[in-house]
């Protein structure tokens, strides 16, 4: 589960995000969407524990991020749009390094099943640098998957994948949703977040437009009619294109 009270955060005399509070329950894939500079990043780092937020309570699992941050990131996975990864580490040592910060006991066996549900298995012995930009993606995603965690914010997961790997992220996603991780999903393609979401929450200049079931927001923004998509609803709520 993730909640998010209160939620402010400022650079100086500028406000990225202001009193923004959402809950993410078990199960549930939640689609965070906004025009560019809406405040979705920051968002996600403040509700990761890679930025303190100027104000707010944000918790993972039940946990408080700011009263005890390690526990709260062990039963987290935050995979951000573009994947860091250690130039001297192949693919299987980069899964061994993160069964260690993690304390995954015997995690060879998680870790082959990761590899062949994302399709890179036979890339085990590959440095980064012979990897595609989207086998890459697969790689981070592995890493951060392997202790299971219950929580997971995933920017912009489908960037470099070609048609069969979008389909099979897809399908990770939903499968860990199932299983009854709370799941955040920023993505500009509001085609990925109508099939993938359950709910989502529509920010414009760091502040919450519209939250809630697909269904709900829809109806918020459908002036009565039937059939109207996730993107016509964006910008009607917006008042713009961009996302």
């Amino acid at each position: 589960m993730i909640e998010v009270t209160g939620l402010t955060k400022r650079y100086g005399d500028f406000t990225a995000v202001r009193d923004l509070s959402f809950t993410v329950q078990s199960g549930e894939v939640m689609g965070l969407v906004g025009p560019n500079g809406a405040g979705k990043t920051t968002t996600l780092r403040c509700a990761t524990g890679i930025i303190p937020p100027t104000a707010g309570i944000l918790k993972v699992a039940g946990i408080d991020l700011a009263i005890d941050p390690v526990a709260a990131k062990r039963q987290l996975a935050f995979f951000p749009d573009e994947p860091r990864l250690f130039d001297h580490l192949t693919v299987r040592q980069h899964l061994a390094f993160a069964a260690k910060i993690y304390r995954v006991p015997d995690h060879e066996p998680r870790a082959n099943s990761l590899l062949t549900e994302l399709e890179i298995a036979d890339k085990a012995d590959q440095l980064p640098g012979e990897l595609s930009r989207g086998m890459k993606q697969k790689l981070a995603i592995a890493c951060g998957l392997l202790h299971s965690p219950s929580v997971m914010f995933f920017d912009e997961p489908l960037t470099g994948l070609d048609p069969l790997g979008i389909r099979r992220m897809k399908d990770s996603i939903l499968k860990r949703a199932q299983a009854g991780a709370a799941i955040v999903l920023s993505s500009h393609l509001l085609s990925l977040l109508e099939e993938v979401c359950s709910h989502v929450l529509i920010l414009k200049k760091g502040e919450k437009i519209a939250d809630g079931s697909i269904a709900q927001v829809s109806a918020q923004f459908s002036n009565g009619e039937t059939g109207v998509s996730l993107e016509e609803v964006f910008i009607r709520a917006t008042g713009g294109s961009e996302s």
